[in-house]
């Protein structure tokens, strides 16, 4: 799936001061409640509107299949047909399967120049299969179709359980982010009031005050926008999990995930849901094909009929019945079988090609995406450090500034760059769990 392949970050940091998530503050008509990533999976596989469609496949499959018991049941039919003609032989047949012919019948006047003859016939017919080996092959092709939609249902399931980890996880890294700009606002309140004091003093010049203020007011900036990210990342689970929007989730913590610990590059695991519903489909290929094959052989089916003939509408005069069993053979027909069966193994050798690329495809991302994961972990590692180096940074430059050493503009660029560290490690941390996440739906197999 090539939208698997892209992680979408929700936040994105600027030169200036990146776009982050605030504490939400609450609106009226905001409904706030937590929610565990457990719960929000479970509600996604029991509400998502993408699972019932898989699933109404998976019904229209099975329907598709139980058309096929035709092929064992009989036909029963009913008639009721009511007609009149002066055609001599007919006249003649209609009098002749009444059971009504007299030796008047047989005047050349009455044979050559009938009046207007009726006949009622209600009839009940029965067709019953006997031996159809082509459709044996084609309801086995039907039943192939039932797997493969059930294997569609389950990779359909697996797929949205990576988007609701992917959804919440990108929630948490919002609230996370929200500390961060806490922390943020904190510092640059109190640089601007120590700023404000000292030019209330004389100590220092009116720009200093100005780029404090401007500081602090684009973060009480970013903040309103960042609240309408909190709520937009929010309704995108509402829509996962099959509920009303409108409702902002509070999640647990941003954490590194510790479930998978080995890095070591797997293969592509042949057992994957798409993967086997691809080869159902290739199998049900197979079936049709045999199918058309053995069209080549006659077939036998059994007839009968039972039905009364009379000259009154409510009448049921003469009763008579047909039964056989017909043997047909369909030797030559325009060459159309041979040709739809050329194009069927054609299709079927195209489904064979498009998996053996689709799995070739996947085993290179699931190469690429443990190398991501090594990158990523080292990337932690190195902003850990900037974080620790930004934070002792800011707190010399603060002292400095106290002492009257250094100007503003020092002390802002060392608090939006601490900032930006931190958001840095919450998203590398964000990016490692998500690619974890994006590992466990590459490798899924239907054995486990």
């Amino acid at each position: 799936m090539s939208s698997n392949k892209k992680y979408f970050i929700l936040f994105s940091v600027t030169a200036s001061l990146f776009f982050l998530a605030p504490v939400l503050k609450a609106r009226a008509q905001d409904s706030i409640r937590n929610l565990s990533l457990d719960e929000a999976i479970a509600a996604t596989l029991g509400n998502n509107k993408a699972i019932e469609i898989a699933k109404l496949d998976e019904k229209i499959a099975i329907a598709n299949y139980k058309q096929t018991q035709a092929i064992f049941l009989p036909r029963i039919g009913f008639s009721y047909t009511a007609m009149t003609t002066n055609d001599p032989l007919n006249a003649f047949g209609f009098k002749l399967d009444q059971r009504v012919i007299t030796q008047n019948d047989f005047n050349p006047q009455l044979l050559n120049h009938p009046s207007g003859t009726p006949d009622i016939i209600t009839k009940l017919e029965v067709q019953q299969p006997l031996l159809n080996m082509d459709m044996l092959y084609m309801r086995k092709g039907a039943e192939k179709q039932i797997e493969v939609y059930q294997y569609k249902t389950k990779r359909t399931k697996e797929y949205l359980t990576f988007e609701v980890q992917k959804a919440f996880m990108q929630l948490q890294l919002a609230y996370e982010a929200a500390g961060v700009l806490n922390e943020a606002l904190k510092t640059a309140k109190s640089v601007y009031k120590f700023t404000d004091d000292h030019y209330k003093q004389g100590l220092i010049q009116k720009s200093d005050v100005l780029n404090a203020n401007v500081h602090l007011t684009s973060i009480e900036s970013n903040i309103a926008k960042a609240q309408s990210n909190i709520r937009n990342a929010s309704d995108y689970l509402s829509l996962l999990m099959g509920a009303k929007t409108g409702v902002v989730y509070k999640t647990d913590g941003l954490t590194a995930d510790g479930s998978q610990s080995a890095d070591t590059t797997q293969k592509v695991p042949g057992s994957r849901a798409d993967f086997m519903a691809m080869e159902k489909a290739i199998e049900a290929s197979d079936m049709m094909i045999r199918s058309n094959q053995l069209s080549y052989l006659p077939k036998l089916n059994a007839f009968g009929n039972y039905q009364y003939n009379d000259a009154h509408l409510t009448g049921f005069g003469a009763n008579s019945y047909l039964v056989g069993v017909q043997l047909s053979w369909d030797i030559f027909k325009g060459n159309s079988t041979k040709n739809k069966i050329t194009a069927q193994k054609l299709e079927r050798d195209k489904l064979s090609a498009e998996l053996s690329q689709q799995k070739d495809q996947s085993q290179m991302e699931i190469n690429k995406v443990y190398r991501d994961l090594a990158d990523v972990r080292f990337e932690i590692g190195q902003e850990k450090a900037a974080v620790e180096q930004a934070t002792e940074s800011l707190r010399i430059l603060q002292n400095r500034y106290q002492q009257g050493l250094i100007n503003t503009t020092d002390v802002l660029t060392a608090e939006t760059q601490l900032s930006q560290q931190k958001f840095a490690l919450a998203q590398a941390v964000f990016t490692m769990n998500v690619t974890r996440a994006y590992i466990q739906l590459l490798t899924s197999s239907t054995n486990k």
